[in-house]
Formats: C-alpha cells, sequence, structure tokens
C-alpha cells in the first residue's frame, strides 16, 4: 500500500498535469489568426457601418448627383467650364459610431474621379495652403512661389445626414441607415439636386454549439 507520503506527491503531480493541459487548452483557444483579404470586399461581421457601406454609399450618391443636369447645366452657361464643388458637414444622427471623415473622404474621391468636377480643398486644408503660400513668399525662390489671390472658389456645397432605424426581437435584428444629400448653389442658396440611398441590414445572432 503506498505511503501517505507518495499519495500527496501523486495528488500534487495530477493536480499540476491538470492546470498544466488546461492553460495549453487556453492558450489554444485564444490563439491569434490573421488572413489578408481584398481591401475593396464586402465584408460584415458585426453589421454595423463599415468601410463597404462608406465606399457604396459615396459612389452611388455621386452617381446619382452627377446624372441630374445640374452639372451639365453649370458648363453650357459658363463656356465648358466645369463646376467646382466642396464638402461641406456630414453629419452623423444616429446612435451609432460612424466615422464620418472616411465617408467625406469616400465622397471626395468619388467626386474628383468621375472627371465631371473640380472639388476644392476644406476650411481646415486652406488654412494650411495659405500658411505654405505665405511662407513662400518670404523663403521660396521668385520663380518657384504659388501667387497669393489665385484660389478657385467653390460654386456648390455638398452636404448631407446618416440616419438608423434599428427593430430588434431576440436574437435578430434588422439596422436601417438612409443617407441624405443636397448640393446647394453657394451664391443663390437653391438646392440643384437632392439625394438619398438606403441600407437594410438583417442580422442573426447565432448559438456556438458543442
Amino acid at each position: 500500500m503506498p505511503s501517505p507520503s507518495f499519495r500527496s506527491r501523486a495528488g500534487r503531480a495530477a493536480r499540476w498535469g491538470a492546470a498544466a493541459t488546461a492553460a495549453l487548452a487556453l492558450a489554444a483557444c485564444s490563439s491569434t489568426r490573421v488572413s489578408r483579404i481584398d481591401p475593396n470586399a464586402v465584408t460584415d461581421l458585426s453589421g454595423r457601418w463599415n468601410d463597404a457601406d462608406s465606399r457604396l454609399v459615396a459612389n452611388a450618391l455621386i452617381q446619382q448627383s452627377l446624372g441630374n443636369p445640374w452639372a451639365r447645366n453649370f458648363a453650357q452657361a459658363n463656356g465648358g467650364r466645369q463646376p467646382t464643388v466642396i464638402i461641406g458637414s456630414i453629419r452623423n444622427k444616429s446612435m451609432e459610431h460612424i466615422p464620418v471623415g472616411t465617408f467625406v473622404a469616400d465622397l471626395e474621391r468619388a467626386l474628383v474621379n468621375s472627371g465631371q468636377v473640380q472639388v476644392v480643398a476644406s476650411k481646415a486644408e486652406r488654412g494650411q495652403l495659405r500658411d505654405e503660400r505665405a511662407d513662400q513668399q518670404q523663403n521660396a525662390a521668385a520663380d518657384s512661389r504659388a501667387r497669393l489671390a489665385r484660389e478657385q472658389g467653390a460654386r456648390y456645397m455638398l452636404q448631407g445626414d446618416v440616419q438608423t432605424i434599428e427593430d430588434s426581437e431576440g436574437k435578430e435584428k434588422v439596422v436601417f441607415y438612409q443617407v441624405d444629400a443636397a448640393l446647394i448653389d453657394l451664391e443663390t442658396n437653391a438646392k440643384v439636386w437632392i439625394g438619398q440611398h438606403k441600407i437594410k441590414k438583417y442580422i442573426e445572432r447565432r448559438g456556438i454549439g458543442l
């Protein structure tokens, strides 16, 4: 019959073995795996607003806008000159965190890449550009200085907002996004285009079976 000290050592060894096994199992469960995917791929994990929504909505709104006659009418009235546009405030009226800066960048990209309008710098960007031009007047060679008072003024401002409606029951949820946008003539305050794009997502939370 084993002595008490032997049984004590055996018990401690068994406990240490069980603890080591549990630690290894926990490490295996918490391991991280990273895979690179196409940045343009549409991926939805949580169901919240993401980069694909920002890009797709921006493209859809700009296509809507440029499909209307305002840009063509401006060009015809101004000897073929392209209209100049600035992005104004894009307000997030939803309860969800939406990175508005990324959405603004997507809108600007879609406008510039259309080749039908000119996009001018924002107020914050203009401040930095003006500081650089002022510095050049004193420190840059005369033939390389950017001239003063040559800025291209915007004729139209694009403004908009994002709103959401959620409906949920148990493990199911529907999230509805509505993005409204308007293009406003800075000289007359007339709205020359009003657009809207909607997204509806169905989200189902499933339990993990063993």
